[in-house]
């Protein structure tokens, strides 16, 4: 009965009739489901055994006062009834032998708030930064009581009336990995929860949602599992205890999830949007972008377009992804380049994305010697930007009188180099650019161009030398974070006349090379041997030729070779579409995924920036242990205690006592931004055990 209404098969009367009862009794029992799910529609008349008579909020008074170390006499008489009625209570709830087991408490934050509650719960939500929800969004409610089992959840998704599983916490000791619920405030804070609902809207009715599903991989970039396989390493209630669900995700379903939001093709849209909201939070950290290309080599055994991998000093096949990166180094946006595109060839496109998400204002854009071309540079001028990168080729070095000492304060940090400032000009002096060279101590100079005039000397080559910190990234993010790991395996066509290098052109044009080498060896050769000749000897040229007969036929022959070979490089086409080289069909990765692990991998790396800008003031050897003392906060254990109300962490104490007071600060720091977890109404609270 209660199924053909809610999904809209029949009314009430018609359900009324046909099973021969009252509406009445129709109602009676969609009432009954509501509150006690299918189990309470098998219950005979009265009142259902081993129901609890309490009111929801008598029971969390109930759990409140056992919390706080009251005795059941003591609870009895504060409310009323026999100690033996408390005890049930307490055993219903999970209490063996005055201990909380993990499913005590069911207060989830989509359990109905008590009187007085509700103006509470809408202040956290008020500031969008600070909520997964927007102004005014209630959480839908959840059907289960118990955190440990969601049967009734579950159910409710296979039959397509739930789209994602609402958060249901239960009280529990020393949860595993349960440190990274401190990333939340960042990572709510970054926009990926509103994004990610505004560009994919639901992927259908499913347990694990649009929410979980992001949710889950964030934390596993956090937790530096870096592939869904690694999942089967830890338990999947311990991780689900930290997601608000029973159980993690497995490793199929996880896949299948990130193989349906693939096929949206939404995962540039979805940058876009991080984008622009990472604009809003840190403009000020925008004045100066950083533009480079991270090759991901693939060594798999399908035939894809190689690249250039600088740190190998190797082609090999890969893919290239464009990031840029903001004045501090942490990630903004990521795009991949089609055949791993120079960047010369993708600076445009890469900068009219940065015009979308970054508005009318004026930006420096800062890149490697890649991306050197006085063209290129005129173009970036003419587009509202300026330029920052290093001289390529050949340049006229600067005499040593020119250099002088020059000091400035860049980020609170003093700089000073030897440094000689100059205007030059390019393209036929169309282009007029300036340069700054630096001098080293071993007398190499280092050319910087820059169309910036109002910044000094010292300001233009500590902003150009900080482009390591983009580097330091790649490498961070390479190790910790897994960013050259394929998220899969899927392969898509590709453009068939696409034109690439024709390998019987490279072939013509060595054989070309070798032949004008060859030439230039015995010319070298035939002028060694007139430079030696004995005038005594041989005095007339015409004797000296007669005596170098042999060398002066094989030059003949060696000029009539270096002819040919250049005659037929000239008749074989320098590019041709890629289709003529392989009968094969012309493939490449699958972008869609792997585009969208990029940017949940630069969310969790935000988030992490975050903390550790918190932290800076209270761990003196945060720079070169800073990250590495979040992460294993992110990996210690924390007890849960849930509220009406309140998530409450209290992690593990660190490995020495200086760290765990830093973790204590930054605890203190996050605490005062009312964060909620996502999908919910219940407030993070966290706080760190002190080391005895």
């Amino acid at each position: 009965m209660v199924n053909l209404i809610d999904q809209g098969w029949a009314d009430q009367n018609d359900v009324a009739r046909v099973f021969g009862c009252s509406v009445r009794t129709v109602r009676r029992h969609q009432r009954r489901f509501e509150e006690g799910g299918l189990a309470a529609l098998g219950h005979g008349k009265g009142y259902p055994a081993g129901r609890m008579r309490l009111v929801p909020s008598r029971r969390r008074l109930v759990q409140e006062l056992k919390m706080q170390g009251c005795s059941v006499r003591e609870i009895g008489r504060r409310m009323g009834v026999t100690e033996k009625a408390v005890r049930k209570v307490l055993r219903r709830l999970g209490w063996t032998h005055s201990t909380p087991q993990a499913s005590q408490q069911t207060f989830g934050a989509l359990e109905p708030m008590a009187s007085g509650q509700e103006g509470v719960a809408a202040s956290s939500s008020a500031d969008p930064k600070l909520s997964a929800f927007s102004a005014g969004e209630v959480p839908p409610p959840s059907s289960d009581h118990d955190p440990g089992d969601r049967w009734s959840d579950r159910m409710f998704a296979r039959l397509g009336l739930l789209d994602d599983a609402p958060p249901l916490f239960g009280a529990r000791k020393a949860v595993p990995r349960a440190g990274v619920l401190l990333a939340l405030p960042a990572l709510v804070g970054s926009g990926i929860f509103d994004c990610a609902r505004d560009v994919y809207g639901s992927i259908g009715p499913a347990f694990f949602g649009l929410r979980t599903t992001v949710l889950t991989l964030l934390f596993m970039a956090l937790w530096r599992i870096r592939r869904p396989e690694g999942l089967k390493e830890h338990a999947p209630a311990d991780l689900g205890c930290v997601l608000g669900v029973d159980r993690a995700p497995e490793v199929k379903t996880l896949r299948r999830k990130l193989s349906r939001l693939a096929a949206m093709g939404r995962a540039t849209e979805l940058g876009r949007a991080l984008a622009r909201t990472r604009v809003a939070l840190r403009s000020n950290a925008l004045g100066f972008l950083y533009v480079d290309g991270h090759v991901r080599v693939y060594h798999g055994t399908r035939r894809l377009p190689k690249a250039h991998v600088a740190r190998m000093r190797l082609s090999m096949p890969a893919t290239t992804d464009y990031w840029v990166n903001d004045t501090t180094g942490d990630p903004v946006f990521v795009m991949t380049a089609d055949a791993n595109a120079s960047l010369v060839r993708m600076l445009p496109s890469v900068l009219q994305e940065i015009r979308a998400f970054l508005g009318p204002r004026r930006a420096t854009v800062i890149f490697d010697r890649g991306g050197y071309s006085p063209k290129l540079f005129r173009q970036i001028v003419a587009s509202g930007f300026e330029l920052l990168t290093y001289r390529r080729g050949h340049f006229p070095h600067i005499p040593t009188r020119h250099f002088r000492t020059h000091r400035a304060m860049v980020d609170d940090r003093t700089v000073s180099y030897m440094l000689a400032d100059q205007e030059i000009r390019l393209l036929r002096g169309t282009l007029r650019l300036r340069q700054v060279t630096r001098l080293a101590e071993d007398g190499h100079q280092t050319p910087i161009l820059t169309s910036r005039r109002d910044l000094s000397a010292a300001h233009v080559a500590c902003r150009m030398f900080d482009r390591w910190r983009q580097e330091n990234f790649f490498k961070y993010l390479r190790e910790e974070f897994a960013l050259d790991a394929l998220a899969d395996y899927a392969v898509v066509p590709d453009d068939p006349v696409r034109d690439v290098p024709n390998p019987a052109w490279a072939r013509a044009d060595a054989q070309y090379r070798q032949a004008l080498a060859h030439l230039g060896r015995l010319q070298s050769e035939y002028g060694l041997e007139a430079f030696a000749n004995d005038e005594r000897q041989r005095w007339t040229m015409r004797g000296f030729k007669i005596a170098q007969g042999p060398l002066g036929r094989k030059m003949r022959d060696a000029w009539r070779r270096v002819a040919k070979d250049k005659a037929r490089r000239a008749k074989i086409p320098k590019r041709v579409p890629v289709q003529s080289l392989s009968p094969d069909p012309v493939i490449k990765l699958a972008p869609e995924i792997k585009h969208l692990t990029n940017l949940l991998k630069m969310v969790a790396y935000q988030a992490e920036s975050e903390l550790l800008r918190v932290v800076t003031p209270h761990y003196q050897r945060v720079d070169d242990e800073g990250r590495t003392l979040i992460q294993a906060a992110f990996a210690s254990a924390a007890d849960l205690h849930i509220t009406s109300r309140e998530i409450r962490v209290t992690l593990a104490p660190q490995s020495a006592r200086h760290r765990t007071r830093a973790i204590a600060a930054l605890c203190d720091e996050i605490n005062a931004a009312t964060t909620c977890f996502p999908g919910s109404r219940l407030r993070l609270r966290y706080a760190i055990r002190a080391q005895h």
